[in-house]
């Protein structure tokens, strides 16, 4: 919910800041691996553990190891935004480039409240915008299992943001528009299970780093929480009650099994998402996921409607014949696709997001669906950027976006040449 990926807002949630631990002056010096014996003996293993699940759930690796052969936490993911690029740093216990100088303190002071050992303001990647919420005892957890894994000697440099963007001082000001520290509160009126669920998708899990609209300023719009957003490429989508662009037609166990398998009967995960049920969800106990599931069903949704162009505009003529034509043999003719393969298209939720931008991404760039313990069959999409041009890509989506019920505004050809360009300025 990741932790899948205008002004600062996408510095300000995919940023990344140094984490530089340095050498306590009054420590003898010991080899990095006595370093992390020495952690273990001070922690008990139960705390460890509950550390481990913890950073699990956080989808710390994610962010923090490099997916070009890095060591795990050990830092240098490359995350590209529209200001530069950032780097994520290294989290192992190594003393002179991970965290392994930190105290527990300095190490949750950064965590919740965006300060890191130095004193320099962090950018909101940890996030410690929602990390904040987390109880204390969970984050010094997470900070016990850290200091287990195998220290990693590389030096990040994180910001690599070009000026103004690399000024951090300019986050005191945003801070003071958009950040509460606090911890989660409990609501007395609300089950167990549903504030288990709220504490998990408002703290560790951070769900509204990506499915919660944001101000030009990158700060959280609150007042439409998690009614989707787009990012790197990709729109996160709405995941409140709303019944035609949200989760409204879902059960708990929809989401359940979505949230462990990456498929359910109504969609599969691709992109940033993908990856978050590969390393968070799909490894989370089904309590958990349920308690989420419940939490995530009590959102309201708007649920306002879209007149759907009519079957007679040329532009669905032209999308239908495009979509009989490349599109049934998987999704079949009337848009019902095979339940936990291809996803259905019809009265889906993602076919009918505010925008079209991760379908635009699909259909161009193709892309493959999660593959978990439980589901290992991760289906895949091909690219047909060969085969359509930037009006028939438009035509085909505005046709699906419209038709056996969908509501959703029309696909542009300069949408679609937008989307085709970034593609073609990506990394492969």
């Amino acid at each position: 919910m990741r932790k899948l990926f205008g002004g600062l807002s996408i510095v300000l949630l995919i940023g990344a800041t140094t984490i530089a631990g340095a050498l306590y002056a009054t420590q003898p010096t010991m080899p990095h691996g006595a370093m992390a014996q020495m952690h273990v003996s001070e922690q008990s293993f139960s705390q460890v553990e509950r550390g481990r699940y913890l950073t699990t759930v956080g989808d710390c690796a994610a962010c923090h190891t490099d997916t070009q052969g890095g060591a795990p936490f050990g830092g240098g993911r490359a995350i590209e935004t529209p200001f530069g690029l950032v780097l994520a740093p290294n989290i192992t216990p190594d003393r002179e480039t991970g965290i392994g100088g930190w105290s527990d303190a300095e190490f949750a002071n950064a965590l919740q409240h965006g300060v890191s050992k130095d004193g320099h303001m962090l950018y909101p990647a940890m996030p410690y915008v929602y990390y904040t919420k987390a109880h204390r005892s969970d984050i010094n957890a997470i900070r016990a299992y850290l200091s287990t894994v195998t220290p990693v000697h590389n030096k990040v440099v994180a910001n690599q943001l070009p000026f103004p963007f690399n000024i951090r001082l300019a986050m005191r000001a945003w801070n003071a528009l958009y950040f509460r520290a606090g911890g989660f509160q409990q609501d007395t009126a609300q089950n167990a299970d549903w504030n288990r669920g709220a504490y998990l998708v408002q703290s560790l899990e951070h769900c509204g780093a990506c499915h919660t609209p944001k101000s030009v300023l990158g700060g959280d719009k609150t007042s439409e929480a998690f009614q989707g957003y787009a990012i790197q490429g990709w729109f996160a989508p709405n995941i409140t009650g709303d019944m035609r662009r949200g989760i409204g037609t879902w059960s708990v166990d929809d989401i359940v099994v979505y949230l462990q398998t990456g498929h359910n009967k109504q969609a599969a995960a691709s992109g940033p998402m993908a990856e978050e049920v590969d390393q968070s969800s799909s490894r989370m106990p089904v309590d958990d996921l349920r308690a989420m599931a419940v939490y995530l069903k009590s959102i309201p949704g708007q649920d306002d409607s879209v007149k759907p162009l009519d079957a007679s505009d040329p532009m669905m003529q032209a999308g239908r014949a495009i979509y009989d034509d490349s599109c049934a043999a998987c999704h079949k003719t009337n848009g019902a696709g095979i339940a936990g393969l291809f996803p259905t298209l019809r009265a889906a939720p993602a076919v009918q997001s505010r925008e079209a931008t991760s379908l635009m991404r699909v259909v161009l760039d193709g892309a493959k669906s999660a593959a978990t313990d439980k589901a290992p069959t991760g289906a895949a999409m091909p690219s047909y950027a060969w085969q359509l041009d930037d009006a028939q890509v438009a035509a085909v989506l505005t046709y699906i976006r419209n038709a056996w019920g969908n509501q959703a505004p029309a696909v542009s050809a300069s949408e679609v040449a937008s989307m085709r360009a970034n593609l073609m300025t990506q990394p492969n």
